[in-house]
């Protein structure tokens, strides 16, 4: 198949629509002035095999993205014991709600919401420094070294008064172990991490390979831990709009609210796209138009 022709034409078919709708994530002034028309896509296959096109290496913010990362951290470096405080359930709510919190004392759904993420990153932080692992991982997985957008965490501190409360919430249930303010700083620099669509396409390439290293082949994952971070992708990945990408698109995507959103197609290849105005949901909008047709055209779903 000739994915480049194919994202090419992807990216010339949504081109008109740049701008036209959606908005960009300002409730967090360093994103706010980013470009609304802005698209890229980028994907690797599990052989290696690259295509790109559009604004595909220009760098974002990951934002809800790390939390991919840091579950695989979690995961590797903690087995079941992590789930001792975290589901695995989608959560039917907005991904900073703290009314399903509270109801269930202080437990996180699941780790791909703001309270579930925040407490994984906890575990990281009993562990090791859980900022120089983060772009340890991230620089490993994609090839390239990758920093920290420091604007953006100095940015989403300043503001982040519902991800404060959130951590002090389930402070306050004995669900997080370290200072607060540690956890939330390392949770912000990993929202902050700026990455371009090929290298996000590179760095989720162990989900497309049963949790082998995309570039050194070594199992960065078990087979079971990698369907199963596919499979919570699937089911929680994309806030609350999860059930609508799964009937849409078919594939297990984590989205974020710089507008990118990684997908995975199983032993085929990862893709990655990104276009900062979102929907109502916090999904980019016209990221999930491209996913939509990239499916269409390629016939490619877990289903």
């Amino acid at each position: 198949m000739d994915f480049q022709s194919l994202l090419e034409d992807i990216v010339a078919t949504l081109r008109p629509e740049l701008g036209e709708a959606g908005h960009v994530a300002n409730y967090i002034p360093a994103l706010a002035r980013v470009p609304a028309a802005r698209f890229g896509i980028a994907l690797r296959t599990c052989d290696g095999h690259e295509a790109h096109a559009g604004d595909s290496t220009t760098a974002f913010s990951i934002q809800s993205i790390s939390k991919l990362f840091a579950l695989t951290m979690g995961m590797r470096e903690m087995g079941e014991t992590l789930w001792e405080r975290i589901g695995r359930e989608p959560s039917g709510n907005p991904f900073n709600s703290l009314v399903q919190l509270e109801s269930e004392r202080g437990i996180p759904r699941n780790p791909f919401i703001n309270a579930g993420a925040i407490a994984v990153t906890d575990r990281l932080v009993s562990l090791f420094d859980a900022k120089a692992e983060m772009l340890t991982l991230l620089s490993s997985l994609c090839g390239e070294p990758v920093q920290f957008d420091e604007e953006v965490a100095a940015s989403e501190a300043a503001t982040g008064f519902r991800n404060i409360a959130l951590a002090n919430f389930m402070k306050s249930f004995g669900r997080i172990d370290n200072d607060v303010s540690a956890v939330l700083d390392a949770y912000f620099h990993h929202c902050a991490a700026a990455m371009n669509c090929l290298q996000l396409a590179r760095a989720t390439g162990f989900l497309c390979r049963d949790g082998v290293h995309p570039f050194t082949g070594h199992q960065l994952l078990t087979e079971s831990q990698a369907r199963r971070i596919n499979a919570l992708m699937l089911t929680c990945g994309t806030y609350d709009a999860a059930g609508e990408f799964a009937f849409r698109i078919g594939l297990p995507c984590k989205s974020g609210v710089g507008g990118g959103i990684v997908a995975v197609v199983p032993d085929r290849l990862t893709l990655c796209v990104w276009s900062p105005a979102l929907d109502s949901t916090g999904n980019s909008l016209l990221g999930m138009k491209a996913l939509e047709l990239f499916t269409a055209k390629t016939g490619l779903s877990i289903f």
